[in-house]
């Protein structure tokens, strides 16, 4: 053989070795996507799982926000009641204490008005026992 000869067989040789080489090549990468492949689709289908739950967990979270607002105006208005309760009561402990000032006003002239018709009777009564012990006389 030639030298041109050896030379093709050794091209020829390396050539397969570099095909042989690729083809090992391309199957580890084909399993490594396949691999790859599996590993998306499994993250893909937790990620549909994620998204139903936080859609679901979302949802509630307003309906609880709602419920909640529903429930704080209620409040308001009750609290709003609560405190005309209170402005009510305030003013009739004031009119209570107004009527109460009056009667204690009025019991005091009363007692002044007694206290001085008991003088006048009393003046009376002293009167009518010294006539009579003058009549008697």
């Amino acid at each position: 053989m030639s030298l041109a000869g050896i030379s093709l067989l050794i091209i020829a040789i390396a050539f397969a070795f570099i095909a042989i080489y690729v083809v090992k090549t391309l199957k580890a990468a084909s399993s490594t996507m396949t691999s790859v492949s599996q590993t998306l689709e499994k993250v893909e289908g937790q990620m549909e799982g994620i998204t139903t739950e936080s859609e679901s967990l979302l949802k509630k979270s307003n309906n609880i926000a709602s419920d909640i607002e529903t429930k704080t105006q209620s409040l308001d208005s009750l609290m709003e009641a609560l405190n005309n309760v209170g402005s009510t009561v305030g003013n009739v402990n004031q009119s209570i204490q107004g009527v109460s000032e009056s009667v204690a006003h009025a019991s005091h002239e009363k007692d002044e008005k007694v206290a001085q018709a008991l003088r006048w009777g009393d003046a009376a009564i002293d009167l009518y026992v010294k006539w009579k012990r003058k009549k008697v006389q």
